[in-house]
């Protein structure tokens, strides 16, 4: 007889700067399942530290990220996060991430980001926002900021 193991839940993240393939933070990334290309509604900024932001609409966010990494990764949305993306807001580039480790991989990058959740004054937030693949749509975590600075990428894509 074999013995029941619970399942680690996947979850998607959404990356735009510098956790991409290439880029100077992706070895946060390794052990992902799954990479491929994908976007998001929103605005990208180039800011002078040399990472870019990104600021997405309120009303495309789905929920913000807590300090119970597991629980985020296995949030049960349902069929609230198949909101329509803000049209009228402009297409972000970046790459979908699917991972199975929330505890470790959670804490980690919001490490890196800068995003303390519950604190008002973290300069990220991590937020679950529909991300287009291939044609279909699926929530994944990204994080923004709430304000624009630095200097406007108006073709959605770091480096411009």
């Amino acid at each position: 007889m074999g013995t029941n193991h619970p399942v680690a839940a996947t979850f998607g993240m959404f990356f735009y700067g510098t956790l991409k393939r290439g880029q100077r933070n992706h070895g946060y990334c390794r052990g992902a399942l799954e990479v491929r290309g994908a976007t998001v509604r929103g605005s990208l900024y180039d800011l002078p530290e040399g990472y870019p932001a990104l600021v997405v609409p309120e009303n495309n966010i789905l929920t913000v990220g807590t300090a119970d990494p597991v629980r985020d990764a296995g949030a049960d949305l349902g069929a609230g996060w198949k909101k329509t993306p803000a049209p009228e807001a402009p297409t972000v580039f970046g790459e979908l991430y699917v991972f199975d480790d929330a505890a470790e991989r959670l804490p980690a990058i919001d490490s890196l980001e800068g995003f303390a959740p519950g604190d008002p004054t973290s300069p990220y937030r991590r937020v679950l926002v529909p991300a287009r693949t291939d044609g279909s749509t699926t929530a994944a975590w990204a994080y923004v900021a709430s304000e624009t600075r630095g200097r406007h990428l108006p073709g959605g894509r770091w480096p411009a």
